[in-house]
């Protein structure tokens, strides 16, 4: 007995220190953003656009095309990715198909963004003639993040407990009905989660933005879902490599920026979810 302790003891332990050592990593790398780039925020560098040759002046046409594109790929991809987990959870037979399905999502969670790119490039731009343009790298983006909201959507379905629906279809309800009214509001603070995730990875993907939407520079703000962009990830890929002798506080205020929007959303989600399981729970 003493014996099976002190092992669960060590584990927890270990366990322990991991974490904290993840989590160290994790401020760290934000303390360190904080400190090298805060020199550079102002209110010239949010809201001016660059000037000579980005040496100088601000990045405010690359947070735009930021927002654009991470709101193009939430109306994208949210849609498509709930109704997609509602299919396969609740109403898909469970056979050898399904679970096919199921395994592909799975892998696509796994392939590289350069290969979205391509893809967007060759079927987006090229085939569909959208041309490099918000709309293309929107949905080039969608793409890359439906695996990560079907597969959370998916989960958090799961989680809803059997006994709802049936306590929902012996009222009268039908299937649809107890899907919309009674499993979407239990599992919301789970989708919630996957939506944050795939924005996180939507806002800071480089490869795929490069080859259907992001601008070297532009002089104007976009007017139409079909004029190019500039982007946060690509403006900063820009500094560091194409830009001769560019201002260390620009590239790390840069950066510093992309944190920010990144963190904003994930926080909002955050409290989004907070809010749905307390509103759960006095229900309950």
């Amino acid at each position: 007995m003493k014996k099976r302790y002190a092992t669960q003891k060590f584990y927890y332990v270990l366990l322990l220190i991991i974490t904290l050592i993840v989590v160290a990593f994790v401020f760290g790398i934000i303390f360190y953003l904080v400190f090298k780039g805060a020199k550079a925020i102002s209110w010239n560098f949010i809201f001016k656009f660059p000037e000579n040759g980005m040496r100088e002046g601000g990045i405010f046409p690359a947070i735009t095309g930021t927002l654009y594109l991470i709101i193009g790929t939430i109306l994208f991809a949210l849609p498509i990715g709930i109704l997609s987990a509602i299919y396969i959870n609740e109403y898909s037979a469970k056979n050898k198909f399904s679970r096919i399905v199921r395994l592909s999502i799975i892998n696509m969670s796994g392939v590289p963004s350069i290969v979205y790119g391509l893809f967007g490039l060759g079927f987006f731009v090229m085939f569909l003639k959208f041309g490099k343009s918000i709309l293309a790298g929107s949905l080039t983006l969608a793409l890359m993040v439906l695996p990560v909201i079907i597969t959370s959507t998916e989960e958090a379905l799961k989680a809803v407990p059997d006994t709802l629906r049936h306590a929902s279809l012996a009222l009268g309800a039908s299937k649809w009905q107890t899907v919309l009214k009674v499993v979407l509001p239990q599992a919301l603070p789970g989708i919630i989660t996957g939506l944050v995730i795939g924005i996180g990875r939507a806002a800071g993907e480089t490869a795929p933005i490069i080859f259907t939407v992001a601008a070297f520079s532009q002089p104007d703000l976009p007017r139409s879902v079909f004029d190019q962009v500039m982007a946060l990830p690509y403006h900063l890929y820009v500094l560091a490599t194409q830009i001769t002798n560019p201002p260390q506080d620009i590239q790390w205020g840069t950066a510093l920026v992309l944190l920010i929007i990144v963190l904003i959303f994930s926080v909002t989600g955050s409290i989004i979810r907070v809010r749905q399981r307390l509103r759960k729970r006095e229900l309950s």
